[in-house]
C-alpha cells in the first residue's frame, strides 16, 4: 500500500514542488571594487603598457597642434643623431632603413593632370627637350571649358588669361648671368679653409633659385604665394625599433630607438597648399634593406637635448607645406676628395643620402603640424621635392611620405612603404672662360623649372 501511494504521488502530471518558468537572465551586478591594474611606477611589462598607454591618451587628448608637438617631444632620452650630409660609407641603405623608404632611380612619372598643368604654365610638354632654332614654340594651353563648347574653332592663337610659352632662352641667360656674376665678374679674395663653398657656389645657387622662382611666379600662382626661406632649420624626431639600456640605472630595460634629425638646407620654398601625390597612399614600388646592426655601427652616435619638430616655421604660418629644398653639399664631401682616396662609388651615396634624410625630415615634420603622429598615421601623403648641389653638379630628388607608423608596435601591421624617387648627379655647365659658361646642360636647368612649376591640380 505504502508503494502504491508514492507511486501515486510522484505520477506524470504531479510535482512537489512549484516549477518557475525560465525568463531573461538578470542584468550583471556592478563590481564592487574597481579592476586590478599594474602600477604606474613599476618595471613590470604591464605597468610599461599602461605607461604608454596613459600617453597616447594624452597626446591624442591635446586641443591644439602646439600642445601635441610638447608632449610628443617632452621625455628626453639619449637619441642617435642622424646627420643628411654624411661620409660614412654606404649611409643611404642605412637612412632608408631608418626611415623605412624605398628607394625608385629616376623622376615620377607625370600625369596627364601633370602635364596638362606644366602646359598651361607654358613649360614645354616633352621631358628634357629643348626646341630647335627653326622649331615653332608648342601653342599654349587652351582656356579652360575650350575643350567643352561644341563647335568651337582652334586657333594657334594662346587663349585669353593663357600664360606664354617658356623661352628656355631666357631662363639660360638668367642662370647664365647668375655664374658668371659669382665667379667671373666679381673680384673675391682667397676664401678660407673649408670655405669654398660659401665663396662661389653658396651665392650662386641662393641668386639661381631666387632669379628663376620670380621670373616664373607669373606662371605658378603657387610661387607668387611662396616663402623663400635662407638658410632654415628643419627638425624631426622619431621611434624605430627596440633596444636594451645596457647602462646606468635603467639597465636591462627595453626601450624604443630613437632618432633626430636637424637639418639645414641652403635653401627652400614653402607654400600653403600641398603639392598632389605622385603615386596612391598603399603603393609598393620596392623593397626596404633590412639592417640588423645597431645605428652606432654606420657610426651614428648618442646624444641627449632637446626633442624638436620643425619645418622651417611656425605651426600658425599659412605656408605650412613643402614644395622644393635647395642643399649646397659641403667641401668635405667634394668629389674630387672621393676620387683621390678611390672610393668613386660614394659620390652618389652622399647625394642619396642627403635626399632621402633631409626630405623625410620635411615631410614627415610637416605631417605632424597637421596633427598626424606615429599613433594616429597620416590619412593622405606628403610630397617635397629637393635638389641636392656642390655648384656644379645637380642631382634631383621627390619623396612622398605614406606612412609615420614607424615605431616597433605600429610597424608590424604596416604594409605602408615612404617613396623616394632619385637622379644621379650631373654637371650644369663644363667651365667657365674668359666671361663665357662653356658646355652648359639645358636638361638639368628644364628639370629645375619642372620642380619650380609644379603645383597642386586645381591651381
Amino acid at each position: 500500500m505504502a508503494s502504491l501511494r508514492v507511486r501515486r504521488l510522484l505520477g506524470p502530471g504531479r510535482r512537489w514542488f512549484s516549477e518557475t518558468v525560465p525568463g531573461a537572465p538578470p542584468p550583471p551586478a556592478s563590481p564592487l571594487y574597481p579592476p586590478v591594474v599594474a602600477s604606474i611606477t613599476a618595471k613590470s611589462k604591464a605597468a610599461k603598457s599602461r605607461r604608454l598607454q596613459r600617453f597616447n591618451q594624452r597626446v591624442h587628448a591635446a586641443a591644439t597642434v602646439e600642445e601635441k608637438l610638447r608632449l610628443y617631444g617632452k621625455l628626453q632620452r639619449p637619441k642617435y643623431t642622424v646627420y643628411p650630409q654624411t661620409f660614412a660609407l654606404n649611409a643611404d641603405r642605412w637612412y632608408r632603413s631608418f626611415t623605412r623608404t624605398v628607394l625608385v632611380p629616376g623622376m615620377p612619372p607625370r600625369t596627364a593632370a601633370a602635364k596638362r598643368s606644366v602646359a598651361a604654365a607654358g613649360a614645354t610638354p616633352e621631358a628634357g627637350r629643348t626646341p630647335e632654332p627653326g622649331e615653332e614654340a608648342p601653342a599654349a594651353a587652351e582656356a579652360p571649358g575650350a575643350a567643352e563648347a561644341p563647335g568651337a574653332a582652334k586657333t594657334s592663337e594662346p587663349a585669353a588669361g593663357a600664360a606664354p610659352y617658356v623661352d628656355i632662352g631666357e631662363l639660360r641667360s638668367l642662370a647664365c648671368d647668375a655664374l658668371l656674376q659669382e665667379s667671373f665678374y666679381q673680384k673675391k679674395k682667397r676664401p678660407f679653409l673649408y670655405r669654398d663653398q660659401d665663396h662661389t657656389p653658396g651665392p650662386f645657387l641662393t641668386q639661381l633659385v631666387s632669379t628663376l622662382a620670380a621670373s616664373l611666379s607669373s606662371r605658378n600662382p603657387l610661387l607668387a604665394a611662396s616663402s623663400l626661406d635662407l638658410n632654415p632649420e628643419v627638425n624631426y624626431y622619431w621611434h624605430h625599433g627596440e633596444e636594451v639600456v645596457v647602462h646606468g640605472h635603467r639597465k636591462g630595460r627595453v626601450d624604443p630607438v630613437r632618432f633626430q634629425i636637424d637639418d639645414n638646407p641652403h635653401l627652400q620654398i614653402r607654400v600653403p597648399k600641398q603639392l598632389p601625390e605622385v603615386v596612391p597612399l598603399e603603393s609598393d614600388l620596392g623593397d626596404i634593406p633590412v639592417i640588423d646592426h645597431k645605428p652606432s655601427k654606420l657610426p651614428l652616435f648618442k646624444k641627449q637635448y632637446e626633442n624638436k619638430v620643425f619645418i622651417g616655421s611656425k605651426v600658425a604660418d599659412p605656408c605650412c607645406y613643402g614644395h622644393t629644398q635647395f642643399h649646397l653639399l659641403p667641401d668635405r664631401l667634394k668629389r674630387e676628395r672621393f676620387i683621390r682616396e678611390r672610393l668613386e662609388d660614394q659620390i652618389e651615396v652622399v647625394y642619396r643620402s642627403n635626399g632621402i634624410a633631409s626630405l623625410f625630415a620635411w615631410t614627415a615634420a610637416q605631417a605632424m603640424y597637421q596633427g598626424f603622429w606615429s599613433e594616429a598615421d597620416v590619412t593622405r601623403p606628403f610630397v617635397s621635392q629637393a635638389v641636392v648641389t656642390d655648384g656644379k653638379y645637380f642631382a634631383f630628388f621627390c619623396y612622398q611620405l605614406n606612412t609615420l607608423a614607424l615605431t616597433a608596435e605600429t610597424i608590424k601591421n604596416n604594409p605602408r612603404k615612404n617613396i623616394c624617387w632619385g637622379t644621379d648627379s650631373k654637371p650644369l655647365y663644363d667651365v667657365v672662360e674668359d666671361g663665357n659658361v662653356k658646355g652648359f646642360n639645358d636638361e638639368i636647368l628644364l628639370q629645375l623649372v619642372r620642380f619650380l612649376l609644379n603645383r597642386p591640380k586645381e591651381l
